[in-house]
């Protein structure tokens, strides 16, 4: 009996360990689960790639300045003047400042759920690393009347002789703001259209796209509290190869994860699956000759359509995610690109389930929906 309790006091003492190893404390009131993945994240066969010529995609540089624009309460467009032909028109001017005089300048990146709800990640530019979730019920906005006059939720927050109107707080209760929590840069916000389940990277920096460390961490957003709920923890190495974790994120309807980079010699595209315990990424077969633009800004995917989209200031780009499989069958023919101009700062680009495109833009903080899938 002695050595059955011994037994049974070691088997709870490691269970007790484990599960202290497996939580991190988010907030004063609040844990989470993070999962430390024990094997790697990452898939590479090298000597299966190949380039792709994708001449029909244009590289754009960053430009010196972004363009502001000049009034901030009008409807604004941006348009496509080279390559595949888009209209991008204000669909909301982004509450600022934000509840309770919250700093709400500086977006980095947007999902779009079934149920119609829109997700903004904000990073305020006084803090590092840091930020929140601040949900959108698009269906109750437009019956506010917010489609036709954006300009109302821009000023949601803005109080007339020491109060809201009516109105202001009719359009607050569409509007849902999360904690601040470790965002990183706050890019990767996206929404699973299989699981329904919201997801993004924590990439932390040391400074501007100079990460802490070359672990990849993945965080479930719980969409009801707004803040990671579980992580997982991993490498993303192989072959020699390491990659600290990724900057953009998007879902197909199968489930299936991407993100895209610029290792120096071409655009990288990688797919893979995330639950709640496991990651696993494979680096496509085929290196992307031509990026379109200086900045990894976002990845978006159209679930009518069935296309990826990698998004750069003032340059989007876009092929169809089954040229992605088995060793992959990417042509100059897949790719669309636009050239857009004002050359804006963009942030996100989101597409709900009628495949209609969301484009989140900086220096006046708006949402833009295309004239077009």
């Amino acid at each position: 009996m002695k050595l059955r309790r011994l037994r049974w006091l070691m088997v709870s003492f490691m269970s007790v360990l484990v599960g202290l190893a497996l939580v991190r404390p988010l907030g004063a009131a609040a844990k989470w689960v993070v999962v430390h993945q024990a094997s790697s994240g990452l898939v590479v066969h090298r000597s299966s790639m190949r380039r792709v010529n994708n001449s029909r995609v244009h590289y754009v540089k960053v430009p010196k300045s972004y363009a502001h624009v000049k009034k901030t309460s009008a409807t604004h467009e941006i348009k496509a003047t080279k390559g595949k032909a888009v209209t991008f028109k204000t669909k909301y001017l982004l509450p600022y400042p934000g509840k309770n005089g919250q700093r709400w300048g500086n977006p980095q990146s947007i999902a779009i759920s079934k149920s119609n709800y829109m997700y903004i990640v904000y990073c305020p530019t006084n803090v590092k690393n840091r930020g929140r979730i601040v949900r959108f019920d698009m269906a109750l906005l437009a019956k506010l009347g917010v489609d036709k006059s954006p300009k109302v939720l821009q000023s949601a927050y803005v109080k007339h002789h020491g109060r809201y109107s009516a109105s202001q707080k009719r359009i607050q209760k569409a509007i849902k703001v999360g904690p601040t929590f470790t965002t990183g840069h706050g890019q990767s916000l996206a929404y699973n259209y299989k699981t329904k389940a919201l997801y993004m990277w924590r990439d932390t920096e040391k400074s501007a796209r100079v990460p802490t460390s070359m672990w990849g961490v993945i965080q479930h957003i719980d969409s009801k509290s707004l803040r990671p709920d579980r992580a997982v923890r991993f490498r993303l190495a192989s072959g020699g190869m390491r990659v600290p974790g990724g900057h953009t994120l998007a879902f197909d309807k199968s489930g299936n994860a991407y993100f895209w980079s610029n290792p120096g010699i071409g655009g990288y595209v990688y797919k893979g699956k995330i639950s709640a315990h496991h990651v696993k990424f494979r680096l496509t077969s085929q290196i992307l000759r031509h990026i379109p633009g200086t900045r990894i800004q976002s990845m978006g995917y159209n679930p009518v359509r069935h296309r990826l989209y990698m998004v750069s200031d003032g340059s989007i780009a876009s092929f169809p995610t089954k040229r992605l499989n088995g060793r992959g069958s990417l042509t100059n023919g897949s790719f669309e690109w636009s050239g857009l101009s004002p050359k804006r700062e963009l942030e996100g680009l989101a597409y709900d389930s009628a495949g209609h495109g969301y484009l989140l833009t900086n220096h006046n903080p708006e949402v833009l929906v295309a004239n077009k899938y």
